[in-house]
């Protein structure tokens, strides 16, 4: 018998790409690994940052005889999807539930409208900075991700220009995140008009990631909360229950598709195609989302005064410092600007190291300057108060 070893299977190449751990997810690790009380500023998920959720109502809403019961609907069950319908218009805006289609989240929706709306090589231009699970989700349906630029000027806003410079023949779609995360940047109408005229010129689609839209520090006339009522060019908006109800374990997002009914139509076709070959969303969620949405208005106002209160906090603690807080209108996240007498990275792991201070630095999002540091709003008053002295003591002695 040969003693040869077997040979490497043969992985996708939508898997080449770095597997290491970068220095600071290492020595995050060895520090937890040492049991290290640490001050973590990055916290992302509400379930674990003190909220207080109804839990027995939620719980008691997964209990429903109908969910025994199995009938599979490609788009969702008609009566989540009217739970979604009756959501946009209590923000005003008409969507009928034809035009919604449920997912498990909104990674899946991207995913579905990859598959969608491009073949293997086409691209999508995506912000920088922005969310970094982009790529992967991109690489994963073997897209080309390509990106335009935010710009900062006492302010966050679009160049346009570069998103005309962005464009290629193989370009299919513009993906935008409003607000946007980190910066916190909501579309502007100014905006969105030169989206969607280079849109209809050029015959691209418009991905609209709207988790976030919830959670506007102020009121703005020039913004724009949702695309779900425009129907100038083929747009698509997504969002979920992960950040409007603070519920990203029970796994329910959606995407509603807008734009000339002849395009809306048959994108929602091919999209129900798409979905009925997965069947992704459980029953027991769909059935529970009605009641559910009834618990949204006090949570999101819990949540948005915790937030604002947050951003307060971290406002007056910079003031006076080297440290300058970037303007932001919405969104669960701070970007602070960190003097340059060393780079993000190395600020990061003299956080971490010498004061047990968990931040983000600003190349996970691709910020194209330095240097940054980014911050969870979601982040308990107490737990983030000794974070920011730890972090600006720090940042004066290296000063």
């Amino acid at each position: 018998m040969s003693s040869k070893p077997p040979e490497q299977p043969a992985f996708s190449s939508r898997f080449d790409w770095e597997q290491n751990q970068n220095r600071l997810s290492r020595l995050l690790q060895r520090k937890r690994s040492a049991g290290a009380e640490l001050l973590d500023l990055t916290e992302s998920n509400p379930t674990r940052a003190g909220l207080t959720y109804p839990n027995k109502e939620i719980l008691a809403a997964l209990a429903d005889p109908a969910a025994m019961v199995y009938e599979p609907a490609a788009a969702g069950m008609k009566r989540a999807r009217q739970a979604v319908s009756g959501y946009y218009a209590s923000k005003g805006i008409d969507v009928a539930p034809d035009r919604i289609l449920l997912t498990a989240s909104t990674s899946e929706a991207y995913s579905y409208l990859f598959k969608l709306l491009t073949d293997p090589g086409d691209e999508v231009l995506a912000p920088r900075p922005s969310y970094p699970l982009f790529d992967f989700l991109a690489r994963m349906d073997a897209v080309r991700l390509q990106h335009y630029s935010l710009r900062y000027d006492e302010g966050w806003w679009i160049d346009l220009a570069s998103v005309e410079a962005a464009v290629s023949d193989r370009t299919r779609a513009i993906l935008i995140v409003n607000p946007n995360n980190p910066t916190g940047s909501f579309l502007k109408r100014k905006e969105l008009d030169g989206l969607l005229e280079i849109c209809r010129r050029r015959g691209l689609a418009l991905i609209s990631d709207e988790v976030f839209s919830d959670y506007p520090l102020r009121s703005d006339p020039n913004r724009v909360d949702s695309v779900a009522a425009n129907r100038s060019a083929l747009l698509f908006s997504l969002n979920g229950f992960s950040k409007i109800l603070g519920l990203p374990q029970m796994k329910l997002g959606w995407i509603v598709v807008s734009g000339p009914g002849e395009f809306r139509r048959a994108a929602v076709d091919r999209l129900e195609t798409i979905a009925d070959t997965y069947l992704s969303v459980a029953a027991p969620v769909q059935i529970a989302a009605e009641r559910w949405f009834a618990f949204r208005k006090p949570f999101q106002q819990a949540l948005r005064n915790r937030l604002a209160s947050n951003r307060q906090l971290v406002e007056d603690a910079v003031r006076g410092s080297s440290c300058r807080l970037l303007e932001t209108e919405g969104g669960w996240y701070a970007v602070l600007q960190l003097p340059r007498t060393r780079d993000e990275e190395d600020w990061a792991l003299t956080f971490l190291q010498d004061d047990n201070v968990v931040v983000q630095p600003g190349f996970f999002f691709d910020f194209p300057t330095q240097a940054h540091a980014v911050l969870s709003l979601l982040t308990p008053a107490g737990i983030l108060r000794d974070g920011m002295q730890r972090l600006l003591r720090r940042v004066a002695a290296d000063c």
